[in-house]
């Protein structure tokens, strides 16, 4: 009878927590009992003012003007993924073979499209100064609508044009949550007070926009309480793993990081500004090279993207066993205009794409990527006690323990002084470096190549090598979890598998190197969605919450005790 109890009172508990997990491209946001969350396109469309300025984020990254230099590297590229997958086996043995693109080319400038209706229906009327998620697609591009995406690049899309200000962007988001709470979730606002919020948040944050959005959910929107989530860690409760090397590939941003007990290791995190949109504009830029018969296709368009978009998911793959041409159709289906079915036919084109995570050259369609990792707090005014005040007054402590575990010989050790304590810890500045050591708590930069890109497999190799420990190392190799909706591709996680254990270091290959690529059979999109939910509804997670009244009078120092991360 208790554990009745006990499970009802969890379910009621359940019901009153929101989850919130925003990305580049989908907003997922549901309640924690909810078996999946409402998904929709994370997007806001705004009545242009009179004679104000136009402005539209697109679906897709832009591509960049290509130079005779772009197309050439880009060519090179395509060629060494082309020649890898020609030197590869099939299940049976025998070698692949390849269509040539020329012979694909031909057959395609030969494909005429076939009208199946005069028109595609209508753009939508409206007289709302404000369009939220999915319907922005239906309203006319002539319309003097703006358009805002959040978030961009896995950050909060904060720029210089119409509605870049952190502001703004707050703004917007605000509209896009209470939409969802009152439209899909029939959540009253003024009964916000008896709901908890829990955010899934970057693996790699901005201290600025977190102090910010947790703000948004407490003082504007009235949460009775909230936390904040490490996507990463969400991951790795949804997969229902205590460690894991996670791969979180999103539509615009690619990240990986180690997680161990429910803490992601701040030097082994990284960011590379690509992912499944930068896959969508190079398998574009691969189908117009073989004479893509939608000729008017532009991946500007919201509706062409997409497509663009659904035609990677469907013909885009990383099965070594289908080989030569494929015969594909394919329906555009756009207000006013016809609507046509076009035949076409595909090649390696359907390989390569997808293998531009490996070799990301090729996402030099959509201009240059930074990578990114955590960096060191630069201070704030709110919070005396941050993380550099800690490592400053840790410094004597560590010290001590240094010459106690080398054993300094007499005239390497820093004469002991008494007195005062600013003396020790300028003694202690020094004292590393003479010994060759580096400190530990400054991130290595990650090694990028010579055209500033970094590789998925590098970055996982580069994450898991900037463990602390040989153990740790050795329990990442040994798990690599997949998450994300940009690499949903069939036969991509045993390339990633192959691609690792062939540079795994000696010393670790005797682990089984196993890569989750459907943690739980669920879609691997949801699983930090998932993983979120899960962990609210734990005993644990109680002493989490902050409530609106404690982040009023405490503010961001709170967060350096309740955060379920290094603050």
């Amino acid at each position: 009878m208790p554990v009745f109890q006990e499970s009802c009172a969890e379910q009621i508990q359940a019901q009153t927590i929101i989850i919130i997990h925003p990305g580049s491209m989908n907003l997922r946001m549901g309640r924690a009992s909810d078996l999946n969350p409402n998904v929709l396109l994370n997007a806001v469309a705004r009545k242009r003012l009179q004679g104000g300025l136009e402005y539209k984020d697109p679906i897709l990254p832009s591509q960049v003007p290509k130079t005779k230099e772009l197309t050439q590297a880009m060519e090179e590229s395509r060629l060494q993924v082309s020649h890898t997958l020609q030197s590869c086996l099939q299940s049976d043995g025998r070698r692949r073979y390849a269509t040539p693109p020329q012979q694909i080319a031909a057959f395609n400038r030969r494909s005429n499209p076939e009208t199946l209706s005069p028109s595609g229906g209508e753009w939508i009327k409206t007289d709302e100064e404000v369009v939220v998620g999915d319907d922005i697609l239906s309203l006319n591009p002539e319309a003097d609508f703006n358009i805002h995406f959040p978030y961009k690049r896995g950050e909060l899309n904060v720029h210089s044009g119409p509605g870049g200000s952190l502001r703004a962007v707050l703004a917007n988001l605000k509209i896009i949550w209470e939409h969802v709470l009152t439209k899909k979730m029939n959540v009253l606002l003024k009964d916000l007070r008896h709901y908890r919020a829990v955010l899934v948040v970057p693996d790699i944050y901005n201290r600025h926009y977190l102090k910010e959005l947790t703000t948004l959910l407490l003082c504007e929107m009235g949460f009775g309480g909230c936390f904040l989530l490490q996507d990463h860690v969400a991951a790795t409760f949804g997969a229902g793993l205590g460690y894991a090397c996670v791969v979180d590939v999103g539509d615009q941003k690619t990240s990986v990081s180690c997680v161990e007990d429910g803490i992601s290791h701040r030097n082994t995190r990284v960011r590379m500004d690509f992912g499944g949109a930068d896959i969508t504009q190079t398998f574009f830029w691969l189908l117009q090279k073989c004479a893509f018969p939608y000729k008017t296709c532009n991946a500007s368009n919201r509706l062409d993207a997409l497509l663009l978009d659904q035609l990677k998911k469907d013909f885009c793959h990383v099965d070594l066993n289908v080989c030569g041409s494929q015969e594909k159709t394919f329906i555009v289906r756009q207000p006013q205009i016809p609507t046509e079915k076009y035949t076409l036919q595909v090649g390696d084109e359907c390989l390569v794409a997808p293998l531009s995570l490996f070799q990301p050259e090729l996402f030099k369609v959509t201009g240059m990527h930074t990578v990114h990792t955590q960096k060191r707090s630069m201070g704030d005014p709110e919070d005396p006690h941050d993380e550099n005040y800690l490592r400053e007054t840790s410094r004597r402590g560590a010290k001590e323990n240094l010459e106690q575990t080398l054993e300094l010989p007499e005239e390497v050790a820093t004469p002991a002084v008494t007195g005062e304590e600013e003396v020790v810890v300028d003694a202690v500045d020094s004292a590393p470096i003479s010994l060759g050591i580096r400190d530990l708590d400054t991130p290595r930069d990650f090694v990028v190549g010579p055209q500033q890109l970094l590789g998925l497999d590098h970055a996982v190799l580069q994450s898991i090598d900037r463990c602390p420990t040989d153990d740790l190392k050795r329990k990442m190799y040994s798990c690599i979890l997949v998450v994300g909706s940009g690499m949903k591709f069939q036969g991509i996680g045993m390339w990633l598998h192959n691609r690792i254990s062939l540079q795994i270091p000696y010393m670790y290959r005797a682990e089984q190197l196993d890569i989750i690529t459907q943690p739980k059979e669920m879609d691997p999109g949801m699983t930090a969605w998932k993983g979120a939910a899960i962990l609210s509804c734990l005993e644990s997670a109680q002493e989490l919450w902050i409530g609106r009244q404690e982040w009023e009078q405490i503010g961001v120092r709170i967060l350096r005790e309740r955060a379920p991360f290094m603050w």
